[in-house]
């Protein structure tokens, strides 16, 4: 089975996030939503876009980290903190009405740090706070060479993160945390190991390895995800994207489902509410051409399928 993803708009701003840069959002990698509003991480920006399901009302932009990223591309890249996944964190003593969490990729030094944003009595962002991300990361160096966290979500009592992998290091996988545990160590910089590693075989398509690009909790404690196969030997440089699809996994990283795109949108983003039997996804994309717009897609899945 095929899926078609229907387009429900592009990612456009009401100001551009610098000057010299275009009132829109290309690269977006990450999405979480709460309520009506959806938060879209990009990649190769400092803040997170925040968008109404409402048509036709620009996002506005909230400020994750200070300073200024180069505007040459090649420049911009080496210097962007590659925020990779978006997830909300559940009510807890610390954060009494939850809060968001972003996580850069991890795959170069300057791609280890993270933003959390603290959110109020109306589910509003209230203060962001810059995160330390490199004692999660130095922990795994040695388990996984080519870091490259692309997705989050919170499960119960823990935190999982999707290692994406690629032609040269095709391992992808579920990084379980411990949740306070994690985000003690947001706090302090410590080495914190994982709980537990599970590989998530996904194939190929056209001999391009088939990678999880982000992911979401289902209420059985299946996670549904989105992959792409790009044509790229690393985790820093981008490749053309030759297919893309669906799926849903264990807990182990056991794929019990997998659909293939009918379009190879190279979707980075994933957010899932369920009613019955279907799945209600939202879906961001990356464009990988800053004049481009990033599109925000909506589909439905079957859990009987």
């Amino acid at each position: 089975m095929l899926i078609l993803l229907t387009k429900l708009r592009e990612l456009d701003l009401a100001s551009p996030p610098s000057a010299g840069r275009p009132a829109h959002l290309s690269a977006a990698s990450g999405l979480a939503r709460i309520g009506n509003s959806l938060y879209v991480v990009a990649d190769d920006e400092l803040h997170i876009g925040v968008f109404e399901m409402s048509p036709g009302m620009p996002g506005r932009l909230l400020r994750m980290f200070s300073g200024e990223l180069p505007g040459p591309k090649a420049e911009r890249k080496a210097h962007k903190p590659d925020l990779e996944a978006l997830t909300v964190l559940p009510r807890s003593a610390g954060h009494p009405h939850g809060a968001l969490l972003a996580i850069a990729s991890g795959s170069t030094a300057r791609r280890r740090k993270g933003a959390l944003v603290t959110l109020d009595a109306q589910s509003n962002p209230s203060t962001v706070r810059e995160c330390d991300l490199s004692g999660i990361f130095a922990a795994l160096e040695t388990q996984i060479p080519a870091l490259n966290i692309e997705g989050a979500f919170v499960h119960g009592s823990e935190l999982c993160l999707l290692q994406r992998g690629n032609r040269s290091a095709p391992q992808s996988g579920v990084l379980r945390y411990e949740l306070a545990a994690f985000l003690e160590s947001l706090e302090s910089g410590a080495l914190l190991a994982p709980r537990s590693f599970c590989a998530l075989e996904l194939g190929a398509i056209d001999g391009v390895t088939l990678s999880p690009t982000d992911g979401a909790i289902l209420p059985d404690g299946d996670f549904i995800f989105s992959a792409v196969a790009e044509d790229t030997k690393d985790s820093y440089r981008d490749g053309p994207c030759v297919g893309a699809a669906l799926g849903i996994a264990r807990p182990d990283g056991q794929v019990r489902s997998l659909w293939r795109l009918e379009h190879p949108h190279k979707v980075e983003g994933v957010d899932a509410s369920v009613a019955g039997d279907i799945v209600q996804l939202l879906l961001v994309t990356d464009a990988d051409d800053p004049a481009i717009a990033a599109g925000l897609y909506s589909a439905s899945i079957s859990l009987q399928a």
